[in-house]
């Protein structure tokens, strides 16, 4: 059964990561293209911890024994730092645990929260001792008096945990041991007890943490409810059964007003609940299961709230990455209304959730204090009956699941894999607001993207990181429109728009950037937040990518295209740059569209190449870009070069044609000139450069000319250079001008794979039919071919040849053969039978024979022809092996 439903999984997995739908950014940067700021100091790694303060105007970064106070306007300015190191004791004690000394046995500063305006709360790992200390930052120094950090700070260093501060207390995620193995999510608060969770795997079953934040009711509490804290995290499945452990993403809440339980849960969440997050394609049955990071972009009314996630699939060979969104909203009616799991044994061996159908407690298990509860004089959690506690530490777990807006991701990437997302919310100069996504990867690439009425357009990706490493850590700040990443080896400030990068009207449109807009009057792509001073009417900006808003402009004229002379013969790269990605490469040659049938012509992802110049090749080239906006349901096409290909010929040279010499009459050279209803170009044909000269140069033509499709691209599916070589077609099958080329391409090279398969097998068989009879598994007829072809070349002493002809000889003595009396009579037939015995390839030596025959007839005088082993005994004595004289 497990073997069973793992194979239909694979089954999936391949369907989806073959069919899956996927995006590409539409623009790309370059790491070196860009003027970013990094942050980095020698012997210090490990950046992944930042905070950042508006009002101080500060980025915090938490490294490996060091903590930073950098300028948040230029991330390269560093204002303060403070070492923290690890003692000699409690490093040699992590050494006696098994961990490394010189990677494990250090102090990584994992947790920077702000406790006010003067100090922030900081926790390290220090050599698997976690501490937590308070930073001053009048004088940027530690207090010096370090607080035991288990439970607010992870032990590992590559441990997933999370933490939050709200209102001077600190929520938590970690694990609270050693070993890894007690989660629990808790609150330590310097005015109240510690609380936690059970250590029950009902409440965490080998749980990561990604994130935790408060979630204010507000000023307008309706129903007088309390600030709730959610946790959102990746656990081990409880309620699915599978052949291995399923991960959930999870989302859990509890209460900030939370005290425990009188009698029962005491010193616990009375108010823990964790409900399914759902991401997933239902037109594929695929699921998201494993949440990486989340963002919640709140609003001042928490129910226009939204929460962001990056997930990925358990199994990471489907190389998929989604984004998907939900609305506060409903997590809100889950927890409030959703139905209950409780535990059911099946077959007394198997612990099974299933749906609890009871009646429900009231006060509602895991519900916040409101004034509903309060008219029941229950004004806190210690007041609430034990009936309810027990009931919410039984049934921790909810059925019903978050479904994400829109019922599936708003994002999919193939072969990326997001690690952190951070949202804003920019108003366009439409006058809508659009959330722009900036999600991080672990190859050190940033996308942006936009959600324009419901769909995700990825505007562009940037190197951020100069190697290839994950991003750890991802802030936005909404004042200096900055995004700062932290990774294992520095900081990385970047601005949120690159505006100024996209060089024409068109390409600033396109790129359907809520930041950056066409300002007509200095004709340059500007950022909207930068020009705010601009009049709205020299701005332009369409979301959905309609170019046609943008001013006309005089395209290239011929004056200027770049002039190329070459040599006859040679080869020639046209080259021609696309900004875009999305955008596919069309060439044109004396206004004609070049296609797979312009022979000897590759279109590559940076121009065109054409092998071979011949004198037809000569004239005008032009690259085109096609770019489709589907939101605009348009075509926009623009011209990117021109050239103007000339040849290098000696004067009173005959032209050539690479290395053939081509005689074209009147006829063969119109044919060589593309017509524009077809968009094809014919050409003559020419052998390839890769032939050697001799050969080549000695070849006339005389024939008509006919087209070779066979090696060329066609430019709408061609990116990279591919060189691929055919049979050409027949000068005597005629082509219709109404084929398509890509069909007759297509029947062209499926003709060639039959004929080559079909050689393939006939070889297969004649092969096969010699290994056969050489080893003598056929009958006679294909015996007596081989004895013809290989009678000449036989020796004494082969032993299966003799073997052979002994049998033979010896069933023709018993059974055809009849001496007579008199072997005078019969002599000169025996001669002629034996030397046609000899002719055949066997031997007939003496010593081969079976013995000596007998003087004695059987009985039957037959003719000689029937006797094919008479013998003359005169001339040719016959001897037994064993025998002491001859019978002749």
């Amino acid at each position: 059964m497990g073997f069973g439903v793992l194979g239909v999984f694979l089954g999936l997995l391949l369907e989806v990561s073959t069919h899956g739908p996927h995006a590409v950014p539409r623009t790309s940067w370059r790491h070196q293209d860009l003027d970013l700021m990094e942050f980095s100091e020698p012997g210090i790694f490990n950046y992944s911890t930042l905070l950042l303060s508006e009002k101080r105007d500060a980025l915090y970064v938490g490294a490996r024994e060091a903590i930073f106070e950098l300028s948040k306007k230029n991330v390269t300015v560093r204002n303060n730092k403070v070492q923290w190191t690890v003692a000699e004791n409690p490093m040699m004690m992590c050494t006696l645990k098994g961990k490394s000394k010189e990677r494990d046995c250090l102090n990584y500063i994992r947790v920077l929260q702000v406790v006010d305006e003067e100090r922030l709360y900081v926790c390290g790992t220090h050599a698997f001792q976690p501490q937590c200390d308070y930073l001053n930052l009048a004088d940027f120094s530690l207090d010096g008096r370090p607080e035991d950090g288990r439970g607010k700070c992870s032990f590992d260093p590559s441990q997933s945990f999370t933490t939050v501060m709200v209102d001077g207390e600190l929520y938590s995620g970690t694990a609270y041991n050693f070993l890894g193995s007690e989660p629990i999510i808790s609150r330590y608060s310097p005015y109240q007890s510690l609380l936690r969770t059970e250590y029950s795997t009902s409440w965490l079953n080998e749980p990561s943490f990604v994130f935790a934040d408060v979630i204010r009711e507000g000023r307008n509490r309706a129903y007088g409810e309390d600030d709730k804290i959610y946790y959102f995290f990746t656990e081990v499945s409880v309620e699915y059964e599978f052949f291995g452990k399923l991960l959930i993403p999870r989302v859990a809440r509890v209460c900030k007003g939370d005290l425990g339980g009188q009698r029962t849960l005491q010193k616990k969440w009375t108010s823990f609940l964790k409900a399914k997050l759902v991401c997933s394609m239902p037109e594929l049955n695929f699921v998201f299961n494993v949440v990486h990071d989340v963002f919640i972009l709140k609003e001042s009314d928490w129910r226009e709230t939204v929460i962001y996630g990056v997930f990925t699939s358990q199994w990471g060979n489907v190389g998929l990455s989604a984004v998907c969104a939900y609305n506060m909203t409903a997590v809100e009616d889950v927890f409030s209304k959703g139905k209950y799991m409780q535990k059911a044994t099946v077959e007394q061996s198997h612990t099974k959730w299933v749906r609890y159908n009871g009646i429900t407690p009231f006060p509602r298990p895991g519900a916040c204090i409101n004034n509903l509860m309060r008219q029941q004089n229950i004004s806190s959690s210690l007041h609430l009956p034990d009936k309810t506690l027990q009931f919410v530490k039984d049934h921790p777990l909810l059925e019903d699941p978050v479904l994400p807006i829109g019922n599936g991701p708003r994002l999919i990437t193939k072969d990326v894999n997001y690690t952190q997302i951070v949202v804003e919310r920019v108003r366009a100069l439409d006058g809508n607001i659009y959330d722009v996504i900036f999600t991080g990867t672990d190859k050190g690439v940033l996308h942006k993207s936009v959600v324009f009425e419901g769909d995700v357009h990825i505007v562009e990706e940037t190197q951020l990181l100069k190697n290839s490493e994950p991003i750890k850590n991802l802030v936005l700040s909404s004042e200096t429109r900055s995004l700062y990443a932290g990774s294992d080896s520095g900081v990385v400030q970047s601005p949120t728009a690159f505006c100024g990068r996209y060089p024409s009207c068109n390409d600033c449109v396109l790129a359907r950037d809520p930041y950056c807009a066409w300002d007509s009057h200095t004709a340059a792509c500007v950022n909207i937040f930068d020009a705010s001073g601009q009049q709205p009417g020299n701005l332009i900006q369409s979301l959905n990518g309609d170019a046609d808003k943008c001013p006309s402009v005089s395209g290239l004229s011929q004056k200027d295209y770049q002039h190329v002379t070459v040599k006859p013969g040679s080869s020639v790269e046209l080259p021609c740059l696309v900004p875009s990605n999305l955008a596919q490469v069309m060439w044109k040659s004396n206004g004609s569209v070049l296609t797979e049938a312009s022979r000897f012509q590759l279109i590559g992802e940076n121009g065109l190449l054409i092998y071979s110049v011949a004198p037809e090749d000569q004239g005008h080239y032009e690259c085109w870009s096609v770019e489709w906006a589907p939101a605009a349901g348009k075509n926009f096409s623009r011209l990117l070069a021109g050239y103007v290909l000339t040849l290098d010929l000696p004067p009173g040279a005959p032209q050539q044609a690479g290395h053939v010499t081509t005689t074209l009459g009147s006829q063969e050279t119109s044919s060589t000139h593309a017509t524009e209803g077809n968009g094809k170009t014919d050409r003559a044909p020419l052998t390839s450069a890769f032939a050697p000269p001799s050969f080549t140069a000695s070849v006339l033509f005389t024939s008509p000319p006919q087209t070779d499709s066979s090696l060329t691209l066609p430019p709408s599916s061609t990116i990279k250079f591919q060189s691929k070589q055919h049979f050409p077609p027949s000068s005597n099958a005629p082509r219709p001008d109404s084929q398509d080329p890509a069909a007759e391409y297509l029947q062209h090279n499926n003709s060639i794979a039959l004929l080559f398969l079909f050689l393939l097998f006939f070889l297969l068989f004649l092969a096969a039919l010699a290994y056969n009879c050489y080893m003598q598994y056929l009958p006679a007829p294909c015996l007596r071919m081989r004895a013809a072809l290989l009678g000449s070349h036989k020796s004494a002493h082969q032993p299966e040849y003799r073997a052979c002809e002994a049998g033979l000889m010896e069933a023709s003595a018993t059974e055809k053969i009849n001496m007579t009396a008199q072997p005078t009579q019969n002599g000169s037939q025996t001669t002629q039978n034996l030397r046609a015995l000899r002719d055949t390839g066997y031997e007939t030596e003496p010593e081969c024979g079976n013995g000596r025959i007998p003087s004695h007839g059987f009985g039957d005088d037959s003719p000689s022809q029937e006797k094919p082993f008479d013998v003359d005994c005169e001339s040719q004595p016959i001897e037994f092996a064993d025998a002491d004289e001859p019978y002749c």
